[in-house]
């Protein structure tokens, strides 16, 4: 039990903050000067979900448009570059519950084929916990494990291992 609580207050602090609506527990965007132009103040694009009946996820110019998550070597931290692509999904997810998704894990083809299905596991886990901490509910999001056995890549340069260490948010 002191385990699950260390692991979420650490993940608590390592992550960016977000203010959260007390009544919705969802997001609330920062109105700063640089919010008016439709982006917060990291820069990050925000979600909208009122286009005019239109489903931002299937606009391929939009921001929910990038759906993978790429990590390195090795590793099954979010790094810094894609937390923002996490939280626009988070957003979305937040502003239609009935949304689902699975986020599938996966690995280069460098180790074991257990390893990889662990490892893969842990980075779909990893946004899963992303999403949860910034009020996604739990029955939104099912994280699984693919390890190396579905590969964007097929090459086996350090480019193309690195195109396959990802987790990919997948709509249901």
């Amino acid at each position: 039990m002191f385990m699950v609580a260390g692991l979420a207050a650490v993940i608590t602090a390592c992550s960016s903050p977000v203010k959260l609506d007390e009544s919705s527990n969802v997001p609330v965007e920062d109105r700063t000067a640089g919010s008016q132009s439709g982006a917060d103040p990291r820069g990050v694009a925000r979600v909208d979900t009122t286009q005019g009946g239109l489903d931002p996820l299937n606009d391929p110019k939009g921001v929910l448009a990038q759906r993978s998550v790429y990590f390195d070597f090795d590793s099954y931290a979010v790094s810094d570059k894609f937390k923002p692509l996490v939280e626009n999904h988070a957003r979305f997810l937040n502003s239609n519950r009935n949304r689902k998704i699975v986020i599938e894990g996966n690995t280069d083809d460098l180790g074991g084929s257990e390893y990889n299905l662990a490892l893969g596991q842990r980075r779909s886990e990893a946004v899963r916990r992303m999403m949860v901490l910034l009020g996604v509910r739990d029955d939104q999001v099912e994280a699984v494990s693919f390890g190396k056995e579905k590969p964007k890549s097929t090459g086996s340069d350090d480019s193309s291992r690195a195109e396959n260490r990802r987790a990919d948010i997948v709509y249901r």
